[in-house]
């Protein structure tokens, strides 16, 4: 099951942060389309479930991780949410983090810090 079918964007963003800080790799990847682009800035990070997986199962395992919402702007397709990460392979920051969603599911990240 799709994580948003019937959910806006900003409620699509918000339950894969819930599910981030839950540490649930289940529940965060059914938030993100099978392919989606995850940028930083202008470069590619990666691409689709796999690299989701890749990138979050050793935070998620050690429960290391965490993301503290700051603020939050929705417009059409996307939401930009202003968040404090803790805990991460980066440790502690601030950044903002563009979230696309198309067909009830988030299909672009873009992380910028």
């Amino acid at each position: 099951m799709l994580c948003g079918m019937t959910a806006t964007p900003s409620d699509l963003a918000q339950r894969q942060l819930d599910a981030y800080n839950a540490h649930d790799l289940d529940a965060f990847l059914a938030c993100y389309a099978e392919d989606v682009l995850v940028l930083g800035g202008d470069e590619v990070q990666g691409k689709g479930h796999d690299y989701l997986r890749e990138r979050y199962t050793p935070q998620f395992s050690a429960k290391s991780c965490r993301a503290d919402l700051l603020g939050r702007v929705a417009e059409g397709d996307w939401v930009v949410d202003h968040e404090h990460a803790v805990g991460t392979s980066r440790g502690d920051f601030d950044l903002l983090v563009s979230y696309r969603v198309r067909n009830g599911v988030i299909d672009r990240v873009i992380f910028m810090s």
